[in-house]
């Protein structure tokens, strides 16, 4: 019998591979959500915004599932299955972390490469550590870099109120008053290139904690909105993949929750770069 890992490993390997299996029945509506819970379709048009009853509100979004961030990598399935111990192939990140890495960007795999790539990821407990330059390694390096000064580019604008800072380029998000950072970084995901999060400046105009995507009849909790549907909100699946969102900024329910308490209506929000693979 597989181990609850090991069916986590393959599951991500799956991922890579092409779709050729035969459709599967669909599976029963889900029911419908509470009456607060309905609004517009998000990413195209603003949500219904309303004053939350004391009751809605006191109600907290659920954690996530056990295991449901876990720094899982995602690799090409044969690797998984054979126990690869160093890949030898280009992974979709590879100049990216190649070039992190301070090795020769060439895009292509060595043996030097694989070594080096596999030391990080056993550092940072990705797995499985064999080497492959995927999302997954590609957002910890960001992340890691990040951490003690998310701006050293000063790419985000400092103002003497708070700014929500969402870095497109390294897929990071932090909040900063003046220079001192109050939030974050974090690590986030963006949205995928027919629906792009859209850049500049915006401005948080409402907050609901318990939002449902009636248009993906999906839970988005902490939603925080600051551009018609694109909203700040935590997803209940791992935000590391080569496929955005669809236009929000997806977090963590951990990191959505803090900042739920950090942020405020008419709070500024400044969206910059280009999320790779779009």
């Amino acid at each position: 019998m597989f181990s609850t890992r090991t069916v986590a490993l393959l599951l991500a390997a799956v991922a890579l591979l092409p779709l050729g299996t035969p459709a599967r029945a669909a599976p029963p509506p889900a029911p419908a959500p509470p009456s607060w819970e309905i609004d517009t379709p998000d990413q195209v048009l603003a949500p219904r915004v309303y004053t939350p009853t004391a009751a809605e509100d006191a109600v907290e979004p659920r954690d996530a599932v056990e295991g449901t961030y876990a720094l899982v990598e995602y690799v090409p399935f044969d690797e998984v299955a054979t126990r690869v111990a160093c890949s030898k192939r280009a992974g979709p990140y590879q100049r990216a972390v190649e070039r992190w890495l301070k090795l020769p960007a060439d895009g292509k795999q060595s043996t030097a490469d694989c070594k080096a790539i596999r030391a990080f990821q056993r550092q940072q407990r990705i797995e499985p550590a064999i080497g492959y330059a995927g999302p997954v390694t590609w957002a910890r390096m960001q992340l890691v870099a990040a951490t003690k000064n998310p701006n050293a580019q000063k790419k985000c604008p400092v103002r003497t109120h708070r700014v929500a800072c969402v870095d497109l380029d390294r897929q990071l998000t932090w909040v900063q008053k003046g220079t001192k950072v109050v939030f974050g970084p974090v690590s986030m995901r963006s949205g995928r290139v027919v629906h792009p999060t859209r850049k500049g400046w915006h401005t948080i105009y409402w907050r609901h904690k318990n939002h449902v995507s009636t248009l993906y009849n999906a839970p988005m909790p902490y939603a925080q909105f600051f551009d018609g549907g694109q909203a700040f909100h935590a997803v209940y699946g791992n935000i590391h993949t080569t496929i955005g969102s669809m236009g929000c900024v997806n977090l963590t329910v951990g990191d959505a929750r803090r900042l739920w308490g950090v942020l405020k209506k008419g709070d500024r929000v400044y969206v910059w770069g280009h999320r790779p693979g779009t």
